[in-house]
């Protein structure tokens, strides 16, 4: 897997790869929100308990890869791996305790939402995290510390869980934070965004109608980019029985897409890439076979 920058932070005045390397992680598919406690951006010991990316309002500094292991969990031996299986670390600059110092996050508003929603919108259409929260109770703090109140999640509930949980929720861990963390409005957010253009529209739109012939690729669409025509894409993938789920159509060749690409291909092999087994990637020939698939003329 391909290692990740975010193109909407800074990855080089706090980058602390170069001193902790850590582990690849195949297939990242959990999502851990922490709070730093203070009102500016930490040290983290030169890089020794740092998260993957710090947020601070719009500010957004990325750490390490998004697909590396990253440093601000506990990670006891002769137990689960908590740093290193498939964990993405955000730490939000703020508090998690009511008076304590900067951002409230409990009482966060949209406004202070804004640059997480951006990370979280990224990190669900690069990776395969779910956009939903854990079953378990996001307590505030001083109660969510420890394990005593039924928020931290057994070994087995760690192991198989994928989305979005707090540092409170990780086994082998007794802090609290980030409290009684607005979730629920943190995924709205996400999926409304998921919901808009990615570009304005133009002043007099055209109706948006079906498409009811075969209609030519007119560029390359590449996996991870941004096309009109990705829409379209996702439209003859579903028609065709590939997914990705009907109703969220976008321009973003996000991974869902790519999944059902490479389902087409696995179907069509002769449309693969040449040399390779797993292709995410639509050229024009497959393009034109996937809307006979769908029962376009």
């Amino acid at each position: 897997m391909t290692a990740h920058i975010y193109p909407g932070g800074n990855s080089t005045v706090q980058w602390f790869g170069k001193a902790y390397s850590g582990d690849t992680m195949p297939h990242p598919n959990v999502i851990v929100i922490h709070t730093t406690e203070g009102g500016s951006f930490p040290s983290y010991g030169g890089g020794g308990s740092a998260p993957t990316f710090t947020v601070k309002g719009k500010e957004v500094h990325q750490h390490f890869y998004a697909n590396h292991s990253a440093r601000a969990l506990v990670n006891k031996s002769g137990g689960v791996e908590t740093n290193t299986l498939n964990v993405i670390q955000i730490e939000l600059v703020g508090t998690c305790d009511k008076g304590g110092p900067g951002l409230y996050w409990p009482d966060a508003k949209d406004s202070d939402l804004a640059g997480l929603v951006d990370l979280v919108d990224w990190l669900t259409d690069t990776y395969d995290v779910p956009l939903v929260s854990t079953s378990k109770p996001w307590l505030s703090y001083p109660s969510s510390y420890g394990s005593a109140r039924g928020q931290r999640m057994s070994f087995a509930e760690w192991n198989s869980f994928k989305g979005i949980c707090g540092h409170q929720h990780v086994p082998e861990n007794d802090h609290g934070d980030p409290g009684n963390f607005p979730i629920k409005r943190l995924i709205e957010l996400v999926k409304a965004k998921k919901g808009k253009p990615s570009e304005p529209a133009p002043s007099k739109p055209a109706p948006s109608k079906p498409v009811s012939k075969i209609v030519a690729l007119n560029a390359a669409v590449k996996p991870g980019a941004r096309h009109a025509q990705v829409k379209d894409l996702q439209r003859f993938l579903v028609k065709a029985g590939y997914g990705p789920i009907p109703g969220a159509y976008t321009t973003y060749y996000g991974a869902e897409t790519q999944k059902a690409v490479a389902r087409f291909h696995n179907k069509n092999p002769h449309l693969k890439s040449a040399g390779v087994s797993y292709d995410p990637a639509i050229g024009k020939s497959g393009f034109k076979e996937l809307q006979k698939e769908a029962g376009i003329k």
